[in-house]
């Protein structure tokens, strides 16, 4: 079974030449995965192996007109952190290279890589009727995996997800250590 190991969601137009450039540059064979999560939308990829024999696929897909996802998956044991870094740079400039809009990338190492909501715009009000707070903590270190993230994900990353949290109708009825706790920790910045 295939396992998510690194996910760069970007949106944009790729001219058939520039998607040709693309291939080629993650040397991607044009017939689509067939195994994983997200098969259906793959139009490309290529499996290796890494230094301890674990099976590795790059993919290639797409997510309506001009969306594009940029994998990395493995079988069996995770990849390292030194594969999983050296991809995101390789996909990163892939994307940067092509004129791509970057949205998200998963998991994120840095602030730009974390996809945030905007904001409704100004003089629009968000409806805080029925708002209660159903999830069973009260503690900011239980709160990361419900927005996403590991414990140690880069602070810089905790931050946005925080923020985003913060501005959501539910967070005024949130426990009121946590909200400390998160005053807290974005006070020490």
């Amino acid at each position: 079974m295939l396992w998510p190991a690194l996910r760069v969601l970007s949106r944009g137009e790729l001219t058939s030449d520039q998607l040709q450039q693309l291939l080629g540059t993650l040397r991607l064979e044009e017939p689509p995965r067939t195994e994983g999560p997200g098969a259906a939308r793959s139009i490309a990829h290529r499996s290796f192996t890494d230094d301890t024999g674990t099976r590795l696929v790059l993919d290639l897909a797409r997510t309506g007109e001009s969306g594009w996802v940029l994998a990395l998956f493995f079988d069996g044991e995770p990849p390292s952190t030194d594969i999983v870094e050296g991809h995101r740079v390789l996909l990163r400039d892939a994307v940067e290279r092509l004129g791509l809009t970057l949205i998200e990338i998963t998991p994120a190492a840095t602030a730009d890589e974390v996809h945030v909501v905007p904001p409704p715009p100004p003089g629009t009000s968000e409806s805080g009727i029925g708002v209660s707070w159903d999830l069973p903590y009260d503690e900011l270190d239980q709160l990361w995996p419900h927005v996403g993230l590991r414990k140690d994900a880069p602070r810089e990353v905790k931050e946005v997800k925080l923020r985003e949290v913060m501005r959501t109708p539910v967070w005024s009825v949130a426990p009121f250590a946590l909200r400390r706790q998160a005053e807290a920790f974005l006070r020490d910045i």
